[in-house]
């Protein structure tokens, strides 16, 4: 029997094995697809997710492979009008390294992480379809189409919008999904236009195209208002269709569209799950929740659930954490989730708004980070400092360790343990304490204030950044969040907040 079946190999579900197998649990992943797809779909990561990918030591290929900036170009019924770069002032600070996301293909995230998951010894198994599923007091029975029945201890389904998960268990997914495809989409090539900007063409009737060059790759994803037939029904997206539109909007000639590679249609869906957990099985990603595409959050909030869901699968499976801790998973994502519905919404009429006049585009839809905080929970434990509450995102700074050497917290923050940060003078005891007690679960990291060099400001500092004026014991979860802070020379909170996790 498996520790972790995942059902769906998606960046939501990659996200989970990665983590998961990175913890030493013995997880297996099935796709019902024969093989991995090459389609651009959600096409960037948000800061946030870069700080998961740096915790999976995926950060650095998806740098290498997407980019950071490109300007967005406008047209208006068919003239050059504005260009925009929605990035260009923004720059890397310590307490928050990956500021700008990154534009990648989907099918570049999914491939980088079926790599990293590779090197756990771990490979995606593809044409695994699940039909069925059954769960007892000691584990689940996935029941696959080939008539092979998977034991496992827990199940996550990561099965996107229609998965076979969700409604296999009976949970409702409440919303409500539009009349009608509103958009075709799809991955083309178009020799002669230009690669350096995301080219965004509106018209004053509301309709318009876009073409974003995907990077490392000879192709755009194309974004565009379907064409209708003489009926008003949409047609079905091809090649042909693109160029009519293409042509209607861009008004180039010379350039002919090829090798549509992928092709699909959009259409307004806002769906929640009533439920993230039955029993030992959980939603996760799209099969929990579908919104809006405006803001690009669809893949990010997808990576959100499954860093939240992985360490606390962990801890429960080698019995250093109760049920209680399971339930979590749903109390604090849950509410990310809803407000995600209700942000992508407005930010998509917000767009189609903006659009109707000239130089407007899809800047207008950026959003900030989501699922920052989780000040709600019940993890979230005792009062906070200045700048700090426990459920906050633990932000990155600068400091130095017990041996005077400089060090990022997020480096030490990426080990897949609880980190216990002790600031100030007289905190060794208690570090020692906790260690001693509870070292298989929790790494342990005297600072001390950041040396002055050039280029570092003084609030780049950990205890700065913190809020922390003498000494403190910072108790960081997981992924990355903070669980309590409680005094630097009293282990007393950090014990409690541990043994409590047992139930």
């Amino acid at each position: 029997m498996t520790d972790v079946l995942i059902v769906g190999a998606g960046p939501t579900g990659l996200t989970l094995a990665c983590d998961l197998a990175r913890r030493g649990t013995a997880v297996r992943i099935i796709d019902r697809r024969a093989a991995p797809h090459r389609e651009s779909r959600g096409k960037g990561l948000h800061p946030r997710s870069l700080e998961v990918f740096e915790a999976l030591g995926a950060a650095e290929p998806v740098l290498a492979t997407g980019t950071v900036r490109l300007v967005l170009r406008k047209y208006f019924d068919g003239v050059h009008v504005k260009d925009t770069d929605p990035f260009g002032d923004d720059a890397p600070l310590p307490r928050s390294p990956y500021r700008s996301g990154v534009l990648i293909g989907q099918w570049q995230v999914e491939e980088i992480l079926r790599r990293r998951l590779g090197g756990f010894g771990v490979a995606v198994e593809y044409g695994a379809d699940l039909t069925a599923l059954t769960q007892d007091t000691e584990g689940v029975n996935a029941v696959l189409a080939d008539g092979r029945t998977l034991r496992t201890a827990h199940l996550v389904g990561c099965d996107g919008g229609r998965s076979t998960v969700r409604m296999v268990l009976g949970i409702t997914f409440e919303g409500h999904t539009g009349p009608a495809p509103t958009m075709v989409c799809g991955d083309v090539e178009a020799p002669g236009l230009s690669r350096e900007y995301w080219h965004q063409w509106f018209t004053s009737e509301r309709e318009g195209m876009m073409l974003c060059p995907m990077p490392g790759t000879d192709s755009f994803q194309l974004q565009a208002s379907p064409e209708h037939d003489d009926r008003g029904v949409c047609m079905t997206p091809s090649l042909e269709g693109f160029q009519r539109l293409f042509d209607r909007h861009a008004r180039m000639p010379g350039i002919r569209l090829q090798q549509a590679s992928w092709l699909s249609t959009w259409q307004v869906n806002v769906r929640l799950a009533d439920r993230l957990r039955v029993g030992r099985v959980f939603l996760a990603g799209d099969a929990a929740h579908v919104h809006p595409i405006a803001g690009g959050l669809g893949m990010n909030t997808g990576i959100q659930d499954a860093f939240n869901l992985g360490w606390k699968l962990a801890l429960a499976l080698t019995g250093h954490a109760g049920q209680a801790l399971l339930d979590t998973y749903e109390e604090e994502r849950l509410p990310v989730a809803a407000a995600t519905l209700d942000i992508t919404t407005d930010r998509l009429l917000r767009v189609l708004e903006a659009v109707r006049q000239p130089g407007k585009g899809t800047e207008t839809g950026l959003t900030p980070p989501l699922g920052t905080t989780y000040r709600w929970s019940s993890l979230a434990r005792g009062d906070g400092t200045r700048t700090l509450r426990p459920g906050d995102r633990a932000p990155d700074a600068l400091a130095t360790d017990g041996s005077g050497r400089p060090v990022r917290l997020h480096e030490l923050l990426a080990e897949p343990r609880f980190t216990l940060l002790g600031f100030g003078p007289a905190v060794a005891t208690a570090l020692r304490d906790v260690a001693a007690s509870y070292g298989d679960v929790v790494s342990t990291h005297a600072l001390h204030p950041a040396p002055a060099r050039a280029g570092v400001a003084a609030d780049e500092d950990a205890s700065r950044v913190y809020g922390i004026d003498g000494k403190a014991l910072v108790l960081v979860r997981p992924d990355m969040h903070v669980a309590l802070v409680a005094p630097g020379d009293d282990p007393g909170p950090v014990r409690a907040y541990l043994d409590g996790l047992r139930g």
